[in-house]
Parts: structure tokens; sequence; C-alpha cells
């Protein structure tokens, strides 16, 4: 038979303002601003890479195959660009990171100064012209939307000039390379559909990756923030257990001096001292009641005692009702649990959420059989939209407009979910995100047992 629902009804506890999904927008806003992400020097050296490359090419091409061209010409084009990175080298500029309108300045001239070389040995025609792409995907990859894809155009325009207009391809004894019409414009099109997808793939790679950056930064700081509040009930009941002593003996000394005093205002004084010595006492034991972090009775806590953690700071809200059942299968006993601040704080996230979005009711059941623990939070609200649920758990992704309708006050950024699942998968969890039958919107955790239950104390 199974163990009978155990209905949990939490005492009223004021709502705090200061929840895991408000913590997560306070941290994402005082993250740092965006800034370049291409040092000067990093630049320098893959033009050097890039001069070098040609100056090897025009070598081989006139020294090696003796094809004739105007190479005085490209001389000058590779010399120039020589010359810019040599006054960049020795610049002090060369050692800090660049702006990004800098460093899209200088990936232009490297699209100009690879157009004209290609200009002067071909255009369209030269195999060559393919590496119009790399300084698109590098600004792609490392600078904003409309630096990215201002490049993008550049090389594109390039592409169209040199698809126009050109010198003659250096050929075998001085033949000159006549490419039918078509096929030359096959090429710049497909240069051209090759810098548009390339750009697109780099920046919307790289930006996906920014954000999953800084979210899982607030992530840590949120994690970290949690821990270093544990870490300071454990110094507060560390400090009521040193300072008893010492208070003790002052009130012994204080009623000696009472006896001692004759009536007066010496006799009030110590009297006076040897009440407030008790009232430090009575605050020091209730700070007393609160165990030391690292002690293995406090590191558990039963699952009742666990989902009324969870749902406490909702508890007493007049306009939603919050209810905590837990329940298990037949012949298993109920586990302790380890006291995990990243467990408690993000399955608190998840109340919050659902306390938004609650018509009435909030239900949140744990679950225990002889292998799995689980924790299901279930709301009766309207439910996860489709385009919401199919990106549900990765940043930024939210339904809520804002505060406006938000019964905490809290706008959404779409961070709430996807730290309370990081937090829950490092602890061995599976999350399930998805809408119930009668509507609503449920998330669910679930361990097994042997990640989360608690040993038994020896």
């Amino acid at each position: 038979m199974a163990s009978a629902p155990s209905s949990v009804t939490p005492a009223p506890v004021k709502q705090g303002p200061d929840t895991l999904g408000q913590a997560a927008a306070q941290a994402a806003a005082n993250a740092a601003p965006r800034s370049g992400r291409l040092r000067v020097r990093t630049l320098i050296t893959l033009r050097w890479l890039a001069l070098a490359g040609q100056a090897i090419t025009l070598a081989v091409v006139a020294g090696g195959l003796k094809f004739p061209g105007p190479w005085a010409a490209c001389a000058v084009v590779v010399g120039v660009g020589a010359w810019l990175n040599l006054l960049l080298t020795l610049n002090p500029i060369s050692r800090r990171t660049a702006r990004d309108w800098e460093a899209a300045a200088q990936l232009a001239f490297d699209v100009v100064q690879l157009a004209a070389l290609l200009y002067l040995t071909g255009g369209i025609a030269n195999p060559f012209a393919l590496l119009l792409i790399a300084p698109v995907t590098l600004a792609g990859a490392s600078l904003p939307v409309r630096y990215a894809f201002g490049l993008a155009a550049l090389a594109i325009l390039a592409t169209i000039v040199l698809a126009l207009v050109a010198l003659p391809l250096p050929w075998v004894g001085g033949k000159e390379l006549e490419l039918p019409f078509f096929y030359r414009f096959g090429l710049a099109v497909a240069l051209i559909l090759g810098i548009a997808f390339v750009a697109g793939y780099a920046h919307q790679a790289a930006s996906e990756a920014a954000r999953m950056e800084l979210a899982l930064n607030v992530t840590e700081t949120v994690l970290a923030r949690e821990q270093r509040l544990s870490a300071l009930g454990a110094l507060a009941a560390a400090a009521a257990h040193e300072l008893g002593t010492p208070l003790a003996t002052i009130a012994v000394v204080a009623k000696e001096l009472a006896r001692a005093a004759p009536e007066g205002p010496t006799r009030d004084d110590a009297e006076l001292l040897i009440a407030q010595a008790q009232r430090c006492r009575d605050i020091l034991r209730r700070l007393a009641e609160m165990p030391d972090a690292a002690d293995e009775v406090h590191e558990r806590m039963s699952l009742l005692q666990f989902v009324r953690e969870v749902v406490e700071p909702y508890a007493a809200a007049e306009a939603v009702r919050v209810e905590a059942v837990v329940t298990g299968a037949a012949g298993v006993a109920a586990p302790d649990v380890w006291r995990l601040p990243e467990v408690l704080h993000a399955m608190t996230s998840l109340v919050e959420n659902a306390f938004d979005f609650a018509r009435n009711e909030i239900l949140v059941t744990a679950r225990f059989d002889a292998t799995h623990v689980s924790v299901e939070v279930r709301d009766d609200g309207p439910g996860f939209s489709p385009q919401v649920l199919a990106k549900l758990g990765e940043p930024y992704v939210t339904s809520r407009p804002g505060a406006e309708g938000s019964r905490t006050g809290h706008i959404g950024m779409g961070l709430g979910f996807f730290i309370a699942k990081t937090l829950l998968e490092r602890t061995g969890a599976m999350v399930e995100f998805r809408n119930g039958r009668r509507g609503g919107a449920i998330v669910a955790a679930r361990w097994p047992r042997s990640r989360i239950e608690a040993t038994p104390i020896a």
C-alpha cells in the first residue's frame, strides 16, 4: 500500500524580495558590457600571414612558373599592406584590444588590399578570390552585426567589380585565359553566396556562444552568492557557540557586583548589565538553533522539510494557494536528502515562475520509490506556449512581457529556467518541461536516489 500523501501547509512567511530569479536578473544587469574581442596584435599577426602567403604565391607564379604579369604593381600592393602592418606593429595600440570600429577598419583594408591584388591577377577568375571570405568570417565571429554585415557588403561589392572589370589572368606563354561569361557569372554568384552565408553563420554562432557564456556566468554568480549566504549562516552559528562562554562569565560577575553593591546607581547599572547579558544570550541561543553548515545533521533534511523550504516564500500569498505533497511507493521508506543550495534555490525559482502565472493554485509534489526521487511543480495557469516550450531551458527564452501583470514584479529575461535547469542537472537531475492535460505548466526534476539521498547517520 502506498504511503498516504502528506499535505503541507507552511507557516506564513513574508515573501522575500531576493528570490533566485530576481538575483539572476540583477546579476545579468551587472554583467560587464560587451567589449572588443580582437586584439590588435592578433589582426597584425593574421595580416603578416596573409601577406607572406601573397608574396610566396607571387614569387612562385612569377619566378617559378615564369608567367608574365604586372608583378611590379602586385609587389606595390603587397608592400602597402606590409607598410601598414609595420606601422601598427610599432604603434602602442598594438598592445591593447581593438575597438570595434578599429577592427572593422583593418578588416576592410584587408578586403580592399586583396581585391586590388585580385584585380591585377585575373579578378574573379583567380582561384584565390575565395580568400575574400576570410576577413568576413573573422568579422562575423567577433564584431557587432552592423560591422560584420558592412564587411560582407564590401566583400560582395568587390566580388561584383572583379567579375566585371579585371586584368587578364596570368597564363602560360602570356596567353589570355578567357573564361565563358556564364562561368564567370557562376563564380561570382557562388562567391557572393559564400560570403553572405559565412557572415551570417559566423555571426549567429558567435552570438549564441556569447549568450550562453553570459548565462553561465550569471548562473555561477547566483550559485556563488547562495553559497556565501550559506557560509554566513554557518559563521553566525559558530559565533554564537564561541560567544556563549564569555557572556556567561560576564553574567556571573555582574550578579556578584549587584549583590555587593549598595542601593543606588551602581546596583542599578549592575542589574542593567545582567539584563543585557541575558538578552545577548537569548539572541545567541536563537542563532545557535541554526546548526553549523558543516554539521551532518544540518546537511540532511526530509522530503517534507525540503518541500516546506521550497514553498515557504509564497505561503503567505493570498492570490494563489500553494500546497506541497509528499508521496511514495508501497513499502519504501521516505529518504532523507542532502541540503543542496543549488537544488533548493532552483526549485524555489521554478515555484516563483509558477506563482507569476498561476490563477489560483500551485502544487509541489515530491515522489519517491526504491530507485528515484522526483519533484514536480504544477500550476493552473495558461501553460507554456508551443514556441516557448520548444526552446525552454535555453538562455533568454521567455514568454513574460515585463513586470506588468507579474505578481513578484520580476521582469522576465528567460534566465530563470536556464539557471534552474543548469543547477539541477549539475546534481544529476533529469529536468522536463511540459503542459498538463487539463492546462497549466508542469516542471519536473527526477534524480537517481543515490545522487540526492543522504547517507544514514551511524
